[in-house]
């Protein structure tokens, strides 16, 4: 009798900001603004690594496939987001869209955990084994570090997606969250502590802990580093190449520990969403202002670009 209740599934329905009417139009308004910024500022970003021999190093080379991985990431997500907050009721995704924003999702999620490991260890070549950088972080090295980044991405998302989309769902299944994420599609399903749902889940905790360990590892030998240098200069100097780059990896794996290893109903529908909005749509705008600011190679590179576009007007 249990098997009479679930069908071939054809749509999952988003609950979105639906059950919030009244923010939905300040939410647009928001939404749409964070996401015109942060196309712009990854943009200029890509652009910056590209055309400024200032900036054609590893740790730059690395930045512009994260400003790339961002853009994606929100277009991902932001484009169906503001056509759901434009509509006062529930919006229907066919079950083959979900299955596919859940899994470019999934790629570019984890390429930017990567990436953001990859560009630690870059500050860990050159603060710590300066001699031997330009053999550690030549151009081929840089290049394979990127296109594995993708390759987990690829993979991971593969391996996720065929074991959550095979598992039953309910005749009409509303997901409370505004986009086809991890945890929100997994609590739809009937099979209750499933083999697939168990999997998923250690897979997605390994997938955190294991860059973000990584990532720990390599300012810690950082850290020792700086303390070993006799000038207070000196440190200040090295602590300030690393600085922007720890305030992305504290927003990124900040964010993605609180959503994905906490554990199972410890928050509401609503301080998911709210979680999920941030990650999703702030954080992307963020880090190509705190790269801009916070960065001197990168706001000369700028200067220098907007003082030629000048002269040739």
């Amino acid at each position: 009798m249990a098997e009479k209740n679930y069908t071939v599934l054809l749509e999952f329905f988003l609950l979105g900001f639906s059950d919030i009417r009244a923010l939905q139009g300040p939410l647009f308004c928001m939404v749409l603004l964070v996401y015109l910024v942060s196309l712009l500022g990854n943009s200029l970003i890509i652009i910056l690594t590209r055309v400024s021999p200032m900036l054609h190093s590893p740790m730059y080379f690395f930045l512009h496939h994260l400003s790339i991985v961002e853009i994606l990431y929100t277009t991902t997500i932001v484009p169906r987001t503001l056509a759901d907050l434009a509509s006062p009721c529930l919006r229907s995704i066919s079950f083959q869209g979900c299955v596919a924003q859940m899994y470019v999702f999934i790629v570019l999620g984890i390429s930017e955990c990567c990436l953001l490991t990859a560009m630690a260890y870059d500050r860990y070549a050159a603060i710590c084994r300066p001699l031997h950088y330009s053999t550690l972080m030549s151009q081929q090295a840089c290049m394979i570090m990127v296109a594995t980044s993708w390759l987990i991405g690829f993979i991971t998302a593969t391996t996720h997606s065929s074991l959550i989309f095979t598992l039953p769902f309910p005749n009409h299944p509303v997901i409370p969250h505004f986009f086809c994420d991890i945890l929100p599609v997994l609590r739809l399903a009937s099979a209750g502590k499933h083999k697939s749902e168990i999997s998923v889940m250690t897979a997605t905790v390994v997938l955190i802990m294991v860059p973000f360990s990584l990532i720990v590892i390599s300012y810690a030998c950082i850290l020792g580093a700086i303390l070993a240098m006799a000038s207070t200069q000196s440190r200040q100097k090295v602590f300030s190449t690393c600085s922007s780059h720890l305030f992305v990896v504290s927003l990124f794996f900040g964010t993605a520990s609180i959503t994905y290893i906490q554990p199972q109903g410890s928050t509401s529908v609503n301080e998911d969403r709210i979680l999920s909005l941030f990650y999703t749509v702030i954080t992307p705008m963020l880090n190509p202002i705190i790269y801009t600011l916070r960065n001197r190679e990168v706001t000369g590179a700028l200067q220098h670009m907007m003082k030629r576009q000048v002269l040739l007007l």
